[in-house]
C-alpha cells in the first residue's frame, strides 16, 4: 500500500466486529507510530490501551457526545493518547520557544495520533478518533500520571462498515500561492 493509498483509503470507522485486536499487532502499529515526527525529537506521546471491564467504564464518561458511547462499545479496544507535559514547545531553560507557548504539544500528539491510525489501517483495522470526554474522570479512571494530560481516545477493531469518503475540499480552495 502506498501513503497515498493509505491516506486516501483510511475512514474514521464507528462500527466494529468483536474481533479482539491482539497486543502483538498493537504493538506493531505503536512501534510504527513512534516514528511520527515531534517537536525537537521529544517523542511525548504515549498509549494506555483500554479493553474489557475498563473499556466499558470509560465508554460511560462520553455522555458529552452519546454517539461516542455507543462507538466505543463496539470497539474491541480504546486507546488513549496522552502527553507528557512540559516538554514540548520549551527550550531547556524552561521558556517557551516560540508564541504557541505549549501549544505545540497538540501538534505532536495530532501527529502522532494520525500516524497511529495510518499504521492500522495499513494492517486492515479501523480507527475513529474521539475528543468529546469526561477528560478529568478518563485521566483518574486510567491513572494518567500527573506528569501527563489525555488528549484523545482511540477507538480501534476490524471494521464492520465500509463507509464512503466525505466531500472533499479542492486544492483550489486549500492551496495559496505567495511571490
Amino acid at each position: 500500500m502506498t501513503a497515498k493509498e493509505c491516506i486516501v483509503g483510511r475512514r474514521s470507522i464507528r462500527q466494529f466486529t468483536q474481533q479482539p485486536v491482539s497486543h502483538e499487532l498493537l504493538e506493531e502499529i505503536i512501534s510504527t507510530a513512534s516514528y511520527a515526527p515531534s517537536w525537537k525529537n521529544t517523542q511525548i506521546t504515549r498509549y494506555t490501551a483500554v479493553e474489557g471491564e475498563m473499556k466499558e467504564k470509560l465508554s460511560k464518561l462520553t455522555s458529552i457526545f452519546p454517539g461516542n458511547s455507543s462507538r466505543m462499545e463496539s470497539a474491541p479496544m480504546v486507546v488513549a493518547v496522552s502527553i507528557v507535559k512540559g516538554r514540548c514547545g520549551y527550550e531547556r531553560d524552561g521558556s517557551f520557544s516560540t508564541v504557541k507557548g505549549d501549544g505545540w504539544q497538540m501538534f505532536d500528539a495530532g501527529i502522532a495520533s494520525e500516524a497511529f491510525c495510518l499504521a492500522a489501517y495499513e494492517k486492515g483495522l479501523g480507527t475513529v478518533i474521539l475528543g468529546l470526554f469526561d477528560v478529568a474522570e478518563a485521566t483518574a479512571l486510567l491513572e494518567i500520571p500527573e506528569t501527563q494530560e489525555l488528549v484523545a481516545l482511540i477507538c480501534i477493531g476490524y471494521p464492520a462498515e465500509n463507509p464512503d469518503a466525505p466531500k472533499r475540499k479542492t486544492v483550489a480552495d486549500l492551496l495559496t500561492y505567495k511571490s
